[in-house]
């Protein structure tokens, strides 16, 4: 098996920073999360109570 000049190492390490920078960038700028409102789509729903 072929071994890597280290300035292919080297290119190796750059790129995978700079995604991994990347990342947490577009993450950072991101807006939250939110969750819809289940409780009033639950509430409109009729409730059944089962006897077996």
């Amino acid at each position: 098996m072929p071994q890597m000049s280290p300035l292919l190492w080297f290119n190796l390490f750059i790129f995978f920073s700079v995604t991994f920078m990347l990342f947490f960038i577009i993450n950072y700028f991101l807006p939250p999360f939110t969750k819809t409102n289940l409780p009033t789509k639950m509430s409109k729903m009729k409730k059944l109570s089962w006897k077996w």
